[in-house]
C-alpha cells in the first residue's frame, strides 16, 4: 500500500485541473492582427500578444506547482498519533 497525503494530493491536482483549463482558454483567445492595421492597433494588438503570454506563463507555473504537489504527497508522510510520551528520568543526585 502507497503512503499518499490525500490533502496534498487533493490540492495539487486541483492546481493542475485548474492550470490546464486556463491554459487551453487563453489558448483559444490568441489575438490575432489582420491586413492594413493602424499604428495604433498593431501597438494594441502587441499588448494583447504580451497580456496573453503572460497569463499562459502564469498558468504554467499553476502547472508546474500543481504537479509538483502530487508528487510530493506521495513522499509525504503522515504524523503518527503517539501513545504515552517516553520521558527520560533524570539520576537523582
Amino acid at each position: 500500500m502507497i503512503l499518499v497525503d490525500r490533502k496534498i494530493l487533493a490540492g495539487g491536482a486541483v492546481m493542475l485541473i485548474v492550470g490546464l483549463g486556463i491554459f487551453v482558454y487563453l489558448d483559444s483567445l490568441t489575438p490575432a492582427g489582420r491586413a492594413n492595421m493602424t499604428n495604433e492597433e498593431k501597438f494594441d494588438l502587441m499588448v494583447a500578444e504580451q497580456e496573453n503570454r503572460d497569463f499562459k506563463m502564469l498558468a504554467g507555473i499553476l502547472i508546474g506547482i500543481g504537479f509538483l504537489l502530487v508528487l510530493i504527497s506521495f513522499g509525504a508522510r503522515r504524523k503518527r498519533k503517539s501513545g504515552p510520551k517516553k520521558e527520560e528520568k533524570k539520576p537523582a543526585e
